[in-house]
């Protein structure tokens, strides 16, 4: 079960290792504009990263994006709270609630900025809780998934963003349904295995969260669940099985995806997800992720959110390279 002090830091070793993030993800889907706010604290190193990124388009380069600020070895702000943190790129996190509310706030003083406030519509989803998570709890493989070890503690959380961005001036309204994030453990640079995490969002009362593997030797065309819930008027149902299949015409972007979960009441969910924007989002060195917002529709019902698909770049770089006994020998 997640506390209200697990907004806070966590105690740690030595490990230089270890990190604590906040994720907080929104979009405006008229704009097609999905926005992603990013921070990782190395409390043992004294340093936090960040990014700040803004797309609205098909984006197969950073600067193809709307905006994007990435930051790195920045100096952790003392007192050390995650409650209420600036840093030097001036993201202010604001946390007015305990894991329920938060204000998040940008300014690059050169017309981009961010002033949004999220409120959760949901309990803090707990993926080692087996109270609560069903994967879980079936101590399976894909149950006892954290990531390695970066999601050795971990909760996602749907909640509602309202508030404004700018980019350059230009004014973008924000008002939706998506799901942020917070995570703490050891995070090494390399050695992650890949991870598909997604959502769909129908409304204030129902939307659904995934946490998914997949072989990256396949591409990932296959999807196979390791937690995930339904969220439904404040209430969560976690997923107890799923599969997905995915369609990655373009690099490894996530174009067209199949779901299909089942919940612990029995229920059968079936998605259908379309891509609306690509975006490569390098979320810190070694790493980098395959994000698209998403058109999504399901019994009917239509919604938006995003997929994110995790990638380490020496693993591309080896799935990339021609196999030493196809390469053309080299004359003596």
């Amino acid at each position: 079960m997640i506390k209200d002090q697990d907004a806070e830091f966590h105690v740690t070793d030595s490990d230089p290792t270890w990190a604590e993030t906040n994720f907080f993800g929104f979009f405006n889907a008229e704009h097609k504009l999905n926005v992603g706010v990013y921070a990782l604290f190395r409390p043992n190193l004294g340093v936090v990263s960040s990014t700040i990124c803004m797309n609205s388009g098909r984006a197969v380069t950073p600067w193809e994006a709307d905006f994007c600020d990435l930051r790195s070895a920045m100096p952790i702000p003392t007192p050390r709270s995650l409650l209420d943190y600036k840093l030097l790129n001036t993201l202010h996190v604001h946390c007015l609630d305990p894991n329920r509310v938060w204000h998040i706030g940008y300014d690059d003083q050169q017309g981009t900025r961010i002033d949004v406030r999220y409120e959760a519509l949901m309990p803090a989803f707990d993926i080692h809780d087996p109270e609560m998570d069903p994967m879980c709890g079936s101590e399976s493989e894909a149950g006892k998934f954290a990531w390695g070890t970066a999601y050795d503690g971990h909760f996602d959380q749907t909640g509602h963003f309202k508030g404004s961005v700018a980019i350059r001036g230009r004014e973008v309204p924000i008002d939706c349904v998506s799901t942020m994030d917070h995570s703490w453990g050891a995070r090494p640079e390399r050695g992650k295995p890949n991870m598909s995490w997604l959502h769909a969002h129908f409304s204030k009362d129902l939307a659904v969260h995934g946490i998914f593997g997949f072989d990256q030797t396949r591409n990932g065309v296959e999807l196979w669940l390791a937690h995930g819930y339904v969220m439904e008027r404040g209430r969560i149902v976690g997923l107890k099985a799923g599969t997905g299949q995915v369609e990655r015409p373009q690099e490894r972007y996530p174009e067209q995806l199949q779901l299909q979960v089942t919940d612990a009441k029995d229920r059968v969910w079936k998605l259908r997800g379309r891509a609306l924007t690509t975006f490569p989002w390098q979320c810190w060195p070694n790493m980098i992720s395959f994000n698209s917002l998403c058109a999504w529709e399901m019994n009917g019902l239509k919604g938006h959110g995003e997929v994110q698909d995790f990638f380490e770049l020496p693993q591309l770089n080896a799935l990339n390279s021609v196999e030493s006994t196809r390469r053309p020998s080299r004359p003596l």
